[in-house]
């Protein structure tokens, strides 16, 4: 009897009674985690690290470096899809787009690399990581533009090609300003006019920017831009090479139409709006000219001024 109440006993431990789940762990353990992300974006990978490795040398190329007589800016980054899409549309001469991986595929980003791939602009995947790096933590939105250093010429090179044109020069020169925009203005005016070239100071000026190339309607891709280490010694090196260096100033003591200067060799100084020219600039200048404003407005930025007195130029040399 023992024997079976020792048998009936095992038999009913061994039967299967409620016991606790396990809430469809098993399940979801065997379900897929969809689809294997990309190489490039698996962390610690060799391709991801290829991937970063290769944005890197790109962005590293933002160093000055001499070019013949004249030298390059750094290059520039345009980060954000609008900014980016604006400068593509412009023409804005450009090295690289990087595209950061999976993004949100709208409208901008379509365009931007529909217009990257006709002008035949390299598309550069980059994890968001590696974009925060080379903007400075700028708000990218995903989308970078790099654009090339620009190439300036040597200030004796803008009167060299006009007397090798058999051309009186007709320079302009900027003094203190620091807007992009009103740079890219003056170099339009200086093409619109048949001028020879622009000079800006190396320190404390605005450079060929993206804003600079946007501002010049693509102009720029036919206009000289200068950079001068001294703007003073600039100017009395064009005095010795028999330009006149003609100053605009609100008390200038001729006024444009008066100029006969702007017949011949010339190079015109204009400086910033409000300040004007500094004081080396102003003594160093031939003649200070005025722009008559009859509806009585103190000044006139770099950009529009230029324009007056190019305008007044090429008439006179027509």
């Amino acid at each position: 009897m023992a024997g079976n109440s020792q048998r009936r006993n095992r038999r009913t431990a061994n039967k299967k009674g409620a016991t606790v789940g396990s809430g469809g762990q098993r399940r979801r353990g065997l379900e897929g985690k969809g689809p294997t992300p990309p190489a490039e974006a698996r962390k610690g990978h060799a391709k991801q690290r290829a991937a970063n490795a290769k944005v890197k040398r790109a962005a590293s190329s933002q160093s000055r470096r001499p070019s013949g007589r004249g030298a390059k800016s750094t290059s520039e980054l345009v980060a954000g899809r609008n900014p980016v899409v604006e400068a593509l549309r412009a023409d804005i001469p450009a090295t690289a787009v990087y595209v950061q991986q999976f993004i949100d595929n709208d409208e901008r980003v379509r365009e931007a690399v529909k217009l990257a791939t006709e002008r035949g602009v390299p598309l550069m995947e980059a994890p968001r990581p590696e974009l925060d790096r080379i903007t400075n933590g700028l708000n990218h939105q995903g989308l970078v533009l790099q654009i090339p250093p620009y190439e300036y010429a040597h200030p004796e090179d803008l009167a060299a090609a006009a007397f090798d044109a058999r051309e009186d020069p007709l320079i302009m020169a900027l003094d203190g300003v620091t807007d992009p925009r009103n740079l890219g203005a003056v170099v339009r005016s200086v093409a619109a006019f048949g001028g020879h070239g622009v000079v800006v100071p190396e320190r404390r000026a605005a450079g060929m920017t993206a804003g600079a190339w946007k501002t010049s309607a693509g102009t720029a891709a036919r206009v000289a831009v200068a950079r001068a280490t001294n703007l003073t010694r600039t100017l009395e090196a064009y005095q010795k090479a028999g330009l006149t260096v003609v100053g605009l100033a609100a008390d200038g003591e001729v006024e444009l139409h008066e100029l006969e200067a702007l017949s011949g060799p010339v190079v015109v100084v204009a400086g910033s709006e409000g300040k004007g020219l500094s004081r080396l600039v102003g003594e160093t200048c031939d003649v200070r000219v005025r722009i008559p404003m009859p509806g009585g407005a103190e000044s006139l930025n770099a950009g529009v001024a230029a324009g007056i007195v190019l305008y007044e130029a090429a008439r006179r040399r027509a």
